[in-house]
Order: structure tokens, then C-alpha cells, then sequence
């Protein structure tokens, strides 16, 4: 295994290690900051390894590197560092205000570097089935985070969570366990070499099509829960509302993507061994059901972190459909969108969390006038809003552009729905957030000072990527893109 990947790995594990130890005394903020820092770091240090010699297996190929996965990694690494530096003083707060119980800082600050953990080995093992067993440790630990308050709320929530997701991870394994029945015939072995995804491309058109169709429906449904994807979703709105916003944040922002990781990696095996368009219809279809869907909820939503869990489900559902339509433009505007969503997406839980606090409540009628008593926050609430709106000139409205473009060439009935649902989102989020900001005063001033550095680092890196691409990281996207095309 090279050094970059196993200090990627070792480190928010050890983490996790430290934490639940010291997790409770006043300085584990600051060393859950260092923790995912350094795993930042062993991201970066990965990523530039990938970029100057390419992609590589490693551990007896148990784990492997393209330009796929270890650009979801450092954006993975990145957003869980910033959400760290936001989770200090917002956690130090709750449990000031007594929402939070000083021996529960332990269990929060040690599952969240597991968590991390879980979803770094999702995304870099070749081994399908190490993919669910970290995708189901993902769950396990996510769970315990949401139900952090202990409220009846927050309990039902983290209950619904565990079921519905167990439900899906449990129709994933199953789907995982055809892929292995369809792999043993071809490649014979265990399944340490039978699921390896690079094994399994290389064979793919030799798999047996109908086995890896059935297969396919069960990991789309199954990871497809995950992802949030409409019928589905039932579980996200809740887990985000209740859960602490800094959880909220990475759901949205991480936990998603690493879900469609998942899907998209066993797309290419089934679209290969079919030579049909089978898996990209299915995601299709699912995607705009989700765009549409979310839409017309969100007009329905009074909780400020429900309407953005709707946001999280209606994007999630533009980036599905845009891997269905496939071919490097839609790949690349899907990978894209991806990297937008998830800095927008957290910026927004950053401002949200300290506008609920300001006010004492996430009801968003209650929320007024942020603008005034803060304007940093209300400012960051509002620029986030238009940028996840898609307004010109931010990342989201390039890459939405990019999409429907491509839609209008290659599935032009679908361009009138996405048009239509967005519009109907574009209207619903912003007649909510824009009195929020602008209305008459019911926010109160609080004796802290937030942490709005991740909330315009991430919106300045959203207006950076709507304005100019930079080349390393376009050629970046352009080989992920490529890859999923199976070009």
C-alpha cells in the first residue's frame, strides 16, 4: 500500500481511537480539527501522486486509485475539514445551552472521524464488498450522530434512518452477492479477487447479462436509499433536521456522493456486460423522479433544514440523471455538479446552524432579518441560496448548464421537466430564504462569534469554478469523466 493511502486511512481511525478517550475534555474540538487537517493533507499528497503517475492498485489489490475516486476523496477530505472548523464553536455552543451532554461530545467527535473513516475506505477499495461494509459502517455511525440530542424527535428520526437505510444496504448486499455468483463463473477464485472491481471491468463483457441486470436493480435501489433518490428519501429530511448541523452538513455534502460513487462504479460493469442502455434509463428515471418530487415538497417545508435536505434531494437527482445520459460531457458536468453541491450544500448548513441558534428555533417563520444582527451570517445564508438556485455566475448554474445542454442534444423530452422542476425550486427556496435574510427583525444576538470562514471559502471556491475552471482540474474531471464512459 503506498504511504499517501495508508496515512489516509490510518489517520481518521486513529482519530476515532483518540477521541473516544478524550472526546469529552474542552480541547477535542480543536484535535478533531487536526485529526481531519492531516488527513486533508494525505489527500492532497494522494491526489498529486495520481496526477503524476496515474491510477494504481494497492494491499493485494484490495484498494485502488483512478482519477474517479480520489477526486471524491479530497473533496471528501476537504469538506470534513472545513466542517470540523465549523463544528467547534457550534458544538461548544450547544452544549453551553445544555442541547448536547458533555459525555456525548465523546461519542460525537469519535464517530465523526469514523465516519470519515468509513467513507474514505468506500470510496478507495476495489473490493465491491469491502464497499458495502463500509457504506454499512457509514450508517451505523451516522445514526448514533443524528440521534446526538436524545429528544424524541431526533430518536425517531435516527431510527427511521436505521431501518429504511438497513433495508436498502441489505437489498445492496444482495445485489453485491449476484455480482459475486456472476464474477465466480468467469474468474473462479474467493471473493478477495471475484469482486475486484478491476478485475471485474476487465471481464465484463464475458459476465452473464441477466444475473448483472437483476444484480443492477438491487444495488440501484439498495445504494440508490442512500443517495436520498425519490421513492426512497423518506429518511433524509428527518436525519438532517434533527440531527447536529455540522451532521447535516457532511450528509449532505459527502455521504451522498460516496452513494452514487457506488451506483455509477456498478453501472459501468452492468452497462458494459449488457451492451444495452438499461442502467442509464433506470437512472434516468430515478433522477428526474427525484428532481420533480423534491421540487414540489419543498414549497410544502417549514423547518430551514428540511427545505435544504429537499435542496440536497433535488440535486442529487440532477447528478443521477446526468451519469444516466452519460458520455464525457454529461459525466463531467455531473462531476461537476457534484463538487458544487457539496461545497454550496455545506456552506449552507454552516450559515443555517448559527441562524437557528441566533433564533432558538429552525422554524423558518420565526427566522427573520438575519442581515441585521448578523450580517456575515445573513449575507453567507443568502449567497448560498443563490448559488445553490443556480444563479450566474456560480459553479451550480455552469454545471446545470452543462446538463440541460446536454439533455436538450441527447434526451430532449427530459429538457421541459428539468426546466419546469427547477423553476418550481428556484421559486420555493427563495420566497423562503429571502425574508429570512431581509424581513423585519426576530433574530437576537448571542455572545459568540461564528465560524464563517468554511461558509465563503467554500462559496469562493463555487464563484471560482463558475467563472474559470483552472486546466489541472479540468483535465482532472475530464479523465474521471472518461473513465465512467469507458472511454
Amino acid at each position: 500500500m503506498s504511504i499517501e493511502l495508508s496515512l489516509l486511512l490510518a489517520i481518521p481511525v486513529l482519530g476515532a481511537a483518540v477521541l473516544a478517550a478524550v472526546g469529552a475534555r474542552r480541547w477535542a474540538p480543536e484535535v478533531n480539527g487536526a485529526f481531519s487537517g492531516a488527513a486533508l493533507l494525505a489527500a492532497c499528497a494522494l491526489t498529486s501522486r495520481v496526477i503524476g503517475e496515474g491510477s494504481f492498485t494497492a494491499l493485494s489489490e484490495q484498494f485502488f486509485i483512478d482519477p474517479f475516486n480520489v477526486f471524491l476523496v479530497t473533496l471528501t477530505a476537504l469538506v470534513s475539514f472545513t466542517t470540523s472548523l465549523f463544528s467547534r464553536p457550534y458544538m461548544r455552543i450547544e452544549s453551553e445551552h445544555g442541547r448536547v451532554k458533555a459525555q456525548h461530545l465523546r461519542l460525537y467527535h469519535s464517530m465523526y472521524q469514523l465516519f470519515i473513516a468509513a467513507m474514505l475506505v468506500a470510496l478507495t477499495s476495489n473490493n465491491l464488498g469491502l464497499v458495502w461494509v463500509a457504506m454499512e459502517a457509514a450508517t451505523l455511525s451516522t445514526v448514533l450522530l443524528v440521534t446526538l440530542y436524545r429528544t424524541p424527535a431526533s430518536l425517531e428520526a435516527g431510527w427511521k434512518y436505521f431501518i429504511l437505510c438497513g433495508v436498502g444496504i441489505a437489498q445492496a448486499l444482495f445485489g453485491t452477492i449476484l455480482l459475486y455468483f456472476a464474477a465466480e463463473r468467469v474468474l473462479g477464485g474467493s471473493g478477495m479477487t471475484a469482486l475486484l472491481w478491476t478485475n471485474l471491468n476487465e471481464v465484463k463483457g464475458e459476465l452473464e447479462p441477466a444475473v448483472l441486470t437483476l444484480a443492477f436493480v438491487f444495488l440501484l435501489v439498495g445504494y440508490g436509499t442512500k443517495v436520498g433518490l425519490a421513492p426512497l428519501h423518506n429518511w433524509l429530511p428527518d436525519a438532517h433536521a434533527e440531527g447536529p448541523t455540522p451532521i447535516s452538513a457532511v450528509l449532505s455534502g459527502l455521504l451522498l456522493n460516496v452513494a452514487i460513487y457506488a451506483v455509477v462504479r456498478c453501472k459501468v460493469l452492468v452497462e458494459g456486460s449488457l451492451q444495452s442502455e438499461l442502467p442509464s434509463r433506470m437512472l434516468m428515471a430515478f433522477g428526474l423522479l427525484s428532481v420533480v418530487l423534491a421540487a414540489l415538497f419543498l414549497w410544502r417545508q417549514r423547518d430551514v433544514k428540511r427545505l435544504f435536505a429537499y435542496s440536497s434531494i433535488e440535486h442529487m437527482g440532477i447528478i443521477t440523471f446526468a451519469f444516466g445520459m452519460g458520455g464525457p460531457v454529461a459525466n463531467f458536468a455531473a462531476l461537476l455538479h457534484m463538487t458544487v453541491h457539496s461545497l454550496t450544500k455545506s456552506a449552507i448548513f454552516y450559515s443555517v446552524g448559527h441562524a437557528a441558534q441566533k433564533t432558538g428555533t429552525q422554524v423558518i417563520d420565526d427566522i427573520r432579518g438575519l442581515v441585521t444582527v448578523s450580517p456575515t451570517v445573513g449575507w453567507g445564508l443568502m449567497m448560498g441560496s443563490l448559488a445553490i438556485l443556480g444563479m450566474p455566475p456560480f459553479g451550480v448554474f455552469a454545471s446545470e448548464f452543462l446538463i440541460l445542454t446536454t439533455a436538450m442534444r441527447q434526451e430532449p423530452w427530459s429538457t421541459p421537466i428539468l426546466l419546469l422542476a427547477l423553476g418550481i425550486a428556484f421559486a420555493a427556496v427563495f420566497r423562503r430564504v429571502q425574508p429570512m435574510v431581509f424581513g423585519e427583525t426576530t433574530a437576537k444576538r448571542l455572545p459568540h462569534s461564528p465560524a464563517l470562514l468554511p461558509v465563503f471559502a467554500h462559496l469562493a471556491i463555487v464563484l471560482l469554478l463558475g467563472i474559470y475552471i483552472p486546466p489541472y482540474l479540468a483535465d482532472w474531471y475530464r479523465a474521471a469523466a472518461n473513465l465512467i464512459a469507458g472511454l
